[in-house]
């Protein structure tokens, strides 16, 4: 099934580098005293997702909270994820039915929901057999128990329908070009994504055995000189309901639902609105903003070893790393 054309365009492993914590003692803490959650980082040297204490150096064994890997897991075998699991690039957490999971890609092909410690596959697909055709970029949990995932080179967004077992693999493709993030939105039960010039509002229908999705709004970014935008990340704000992060390849910007206009007046836009940011997210409460940018010099030009947090300034630092995203380790409900 399709929706509108497009045009082309193991677990629990200690952690195996060392790293330094070059922030503030009082940044690792939200405001009150209360401490910041984790952070996930998607490590694509290590092929692992960790989940990192915020508060300690993340060069001590102690700082892993957990951490994700399927291969060697005989639960994901069946995806070859020694092929599929190239390149992780999204970790997310989300709460259903009093469980925590892990929402992970990776470009080729790879795309999993995880319990949370215990790795039990909720479920999980090979979208390209170990190539990055589709190349997976980001995930979403639905409330009725689906899951979307959005692929930047296959110009699609499929909603596979997982409520029906972990390894399920109907899905409805709604073509987008270069999907990139995604996102639910439970006050308007909406699925919005993010693609090259695009952001799109996408109602889900049908049944959960057999889901559809319907374009019900969309939005040009925002183009400097007339460029194309090159959207990138997309997840909700903590601390401003009704609004969400946007990054682009120029930029960082918040998008006011309501109003339908993008923003630059959060709090520490003169250190986070900087191009080519590969990943955004803040903590209710604390305002305290993380977020990624490529680093030259290392392994791969989209790589990076440094997580930099804002309001206050500082920076988690994880040498040896492949860091593609970092997000704060919160979880949404669904």
């Amino acid at each position: 099934m399709t929706g509108r054309p497009t045009r082309r365009t193991a677990l629990l492993t200690a952690l195996g580098a060392g790293a330094a914590v070059t922030l503030p003692a009082a940044a690792a803490h939200a405001a009150g005293g209360k401490p910041n959650p984790p952070v996930a980082v998607t490590d694509q040297k290590s092929r692992r997702v960790l989940i990192l204490d915020s508060r300690l150096p993340w060069d001590s064994p102690d700082a892993v909270r957990w951490a994700f890997s399927p291969e060697g897991d005989e639960r994901y075998a069946d995806l070859v994820p020694q092929a599929s699991w190239t390149y992780v690039d999204e970790a997310k957490a989300r709460r259903r039915k009093g469980r925590t999971y892990l929402l992970t890609t990776a470009s080729f092909g790879f795309a999993a929901v995880v319990e949370v410690p215990t790795g039990r596959r909720y479920w999980a697909g090979a979208l390209a057999g170990g190539t990055d055709t589709v190349n997976p970029h980001s995930i979403e949990l639905l409330p009725d128990g689906n899951v979307a995932v959005a692929g930047s080179t296959g110009d699609t967004i499929r909603l596979y329908a997982a409520s029906q077992g972990p390894a399920a693999d109907t899905y409805f493709e709604y073509r987008f070009d270069d999907a990139h993030g995604l996102q639910w939105d439970n006050r308007r039960g909406v699925l919005w994504a993010i693609g090259h010039d695009e952001l799109i509002a996408l109602k889900v229908g049908g049944t959960p055995a057999e889901p559809t999705l319907t374009l019900v709004d969309a939005v040009a970014l925002p183009h400097p000189d007339g460029l194309s935008a090159s959207g990138h990340d997309l997840s909700a704000v903590a601390g401003r309901p009704g609004r969400l992060w946007i990054t682009t390849g120029y930029g960082v910007f918040q998008y006011d639902i309501a109003g339908r206009t993008f923003h630059q007046d959060y709090a520490g836009a003169a250190q986070i609105n900087r191009r080519s940011v590969k990943a955004v997210s803040d903590v209710q409460g604390s305002g305290r903003v993380v977020t990624t940018t490529p680093e030259p010099g290392l392994g791969k030009s989209w790589w990076t070893t440094t997580v930099s947090a804002h309001n206050p300034e500082g920076a988690y630092k994880l040498p040896d790393s492949g860091i593609y995203k970092a997000r704060w380790w919160l979880s949404e409900p669904r």
